[in-house]
């Protein structure tokens, strides 16, 4: 598998992975009823962040988005948002996706990572970003409409660089 950085003729390949994730409504806090344009200039990251894309023999198999949190006082800390889709999961994109995107911070010289806004309901991204080193910061009870589970927690994740 090979990470790159996201280049325009990627954007037909990665646009059916942001949508169909979006409109399942279950993981990210995005409006399901987004508009492509309105997917592509919330996806693609300007400089100095990155977006990235993880090919198998061309097969689009994720993307990734990272950059600051914040501007001004709070750009010292990265975030990074990663897209897998379901018939790419369970082999380990969503892990390399976030691997590239720790180093990426660091190289950068970054203090650190937060993740903004985890559903608690996403068991596996909540396990796969710990076995990496984030911690649980705190929970917004309730925070995400969960299409099937009702309202469950936001989780604000942190890993120290």
């Amino acid at each position: 598998m090979e990470i790159r950085p996201f280049i325009e003729t990627d954007w037909p390949r990665v646009w059916p992975i942001v949508r169909d994730i979006v409109r399942a409504a279950d993981t990210f806090v995005y409006d399901p009823a987004m508009t492509e344009a309105e997917a592509r200039a919330l996806w693609i990251e300007a400089p100095p962040g990155l977006t990235v894309v993880a090919l198998e023999d061309e097969r689009m198999l994720g993307s990734a988005k990272m950059g600051p949190n914040r501007p001004g006082p709070g750009s010292h800390v990265a975030t990074a948002s990663f897209m897998v889709p379901a018939e790419a999961r369970g082999r380990g994109i969503g892990k390399a996706l976030c691997r590239y995107a720790l180093a990426w911070a660091r190289e950068r010289g970054f203090a650190g990572m937060q993740f903004n806004a985890v559903a608690e309901s996403n068991a596996g991204a909540v396990k796969l970003y710990r076995q990496l080193g984030f911690q649980i910061v705190g929970t917004v009870p309730g925070a995400f409409a969960h299409p099937t589970l009702g309202r469950v927690g936001l989780h604000i994740m942190y890993c120290p660089l």
